[in-house]
């Protein structure tokens, strides 16, 4: 019997459990990674394998890793749902091959995910990609696997906590004491993921406290529609904030390497701001200098500061398939993308959600600032930018005819703003005249399409959607 074909999207693939999501075909991806590890040089590594929090992930874990070790390699299995810059970095610790993380990140709780990585930590490169792609079977029947128990005993997969090495690696990139001595009080919502426990152990045993919500398994994620911190999910969260009088929310996503915040109003800041404060953090508080990678769907504060602080500024199509290699090629000082998804030199070119979150408090902490006070920090360094998003339902069938119209228009303007030029790069992006931009894209994981706009006029934002929403075709 035949099987679906399996293509990897902006960072993986997903899909439903129990329709395309089975062990069958996680057993079927895990071959084809082996193949290709293989083929590039990788059989005498070991492999880590980890998952998250969602439905039956540790036993889609373990098909995963009964099929590595089928296929003669090592496999390192976490010994429970741990967060995905967690499992980067075991792999440069432990010298790995690459890694299998079974997660769906942020999407709806019906999904599950398979990711790779590669030797460093980081997002394979597209090319990889289509190359682990073309070496997954068309069939389950037959593939190599070793069962677990009987891989334990032969000491082909071996259970480890990847929990310690990862905690020293953030205690060497920024001094944790002062932090924990600060008297903060910190809201940290874990959306029912992978990040529970990490900020109370980080930041506890001193004057700061930390008070988490959503730090239990729970895969149906209750009181939001799925994992991703932005609004709506995140309105309890900023609830809690605001009422508990806390200085900062503190948000991880369900695998842990995005990063939200809110402010101690309980307002949300959004993700282009948080990337334009961390950037701006490691050029201004902590003096650091290096090329900043962003993706083109996130902001244009980062040409800004590139230009203050006389540092290189690189755009990239959306995902950290192509934000990690560009990373790793410029030695970048920090990476990232509209999602809420940050990496750092000196570090692993993957996001991490906890460690942007560290380096937000300490800013807090240094300049002795609140969220909203650093925002207007930023803002007297590169003027107010506003930002918006709108995800839309798109059926495949609507896809193409939504590409061909896009294709075919060429607007001169944009909420009232002339549009001074248009990328295809990833998706549609037209420049306004402002210095702000609209992006039309689809989904590369969901049927859907994204539409994004930032802005120097607030009063611009809503309008810019509309039109680009006019745009797709699907108003």
């Amino acid at each position: 019997m035949s099987t679906q074909s399996i293509r990897f999207g902006t960072d993986g693939w997903r899909g439903r459990i129990a329709d395309s999501y089975t062990f069958g075909a996680v057993r079927r991806c895990a071959h084809g990674f082996a193949r290709y590890l293989q083929e590039t040089g990788g059989r005498d590594q070991p492999i880590v394998v980890g998952y998250d929090q969602r439905f039956a992930s540790e036993h889609f874990a373990a098909a995963a890793a009964e099929t590595l070790a089928g296929n003669g390699f090592r496999v390192l299995l976490t010994s429970g749902a741990t967060p995905t810059p967690a499992i980067a970095f075991a792999v440069r610790h432990h010298q790995a091959a690459g890694a299998v993380n079974i997660t769906a990140s942020h999407n709806p709780a019906t999904d599950n995910g398979f990711k790779v990585r590669d030797a460093t930590g980081g997002a394979v490169a597209p090319a990889g990609l289509q190359r682990i792609e073309a070496l997954i079977p068309d069939e389950e029947a037959e593939l190599p696997r070793l069962a677990l128990d009987d891989a334990r005993s032969s000491k082909r997969i071996e259970i480890f906590d990847a929990a310690p090495a990862y905690q020293a690696q953030l205690e060497s990139l920024l001094d944790l004491e002062p932090l924990r001595q600060a008297g903060l009080l910190l809201v940290a919502d874990t959306m029912w993921g992978n990040g529970a426990g990490w900020f109370p152990r980080l930041l506890g045993g001193g004057k700061t406290r930390v008070l988490e919500i959503h730090n239990e398994r729970n895969p149906i994620f209750p009181e939001m529609t799925r994992p991703e911190p932005i609004p709506p999910n995140i309105d309890v969260g900023l609830r809690t904030a605001r009422d508990a009088g806390a200085q900062a929310l503190l948000i991880t996503d369900g695998d842990a390497d995005r990063v939200g915040l809110g402010d101690e109003h309980g307002v949300f800041v959004d993700q282009l701001r948080v990337y334009a404060l961390l950037a701006f953090y490691l050029l201004e508080v902590r003096g650091q200098r290096g090329p900043i990678v962003k993706t083109l769907s996130t902001t244009s504060m980062l040409e800004k500061l590139g230009r203050l602080y006389d540092v290189p500024v690189y755009e990239t199509g959306v995902g950290f398939k192509y934000v990690a290699p560009k990373m790793l090629e410029v030695d970048a000082l920090i990476g990232g993308e509209e999602s809420g998804g940050y990496a750092f030199r000196g570090h692993v070119p993957e996001r991490d959600g906890i460690l942007a979150g560290l380096y937000l408090v300490d800013m807090m902490v240094r300049l002795g600032q609140s969220p909203s006070e650093l925002v207007q920090t930023l803002f007297a360094k590169v003027g107010a930018h506003y930002y918006d998003r709108v995800d839309t339902a798109l059926a495949p069938e609507r896809r193409e005819a939504s590409e061909a119209r896009l294709r075919e228009e060429h607007p001169a303007s944009a909420g009232g703003l002339r549009i001074t030029g248009r990328i295809t790069t990833d998706g549609y992006k037209y420049t306004l005249e402002d210095g702000g931009w609209l992006l039309i894209r689809f989904s590369g994981t969901e049927p859907l399409v994204r539409v994004y706009c930032e802005t120097t006029q607030s009063d611009r934002v809503q309008p810019i959607l509309r039109d680009g929403l006019k745009l797709a075709g699907v108003t």
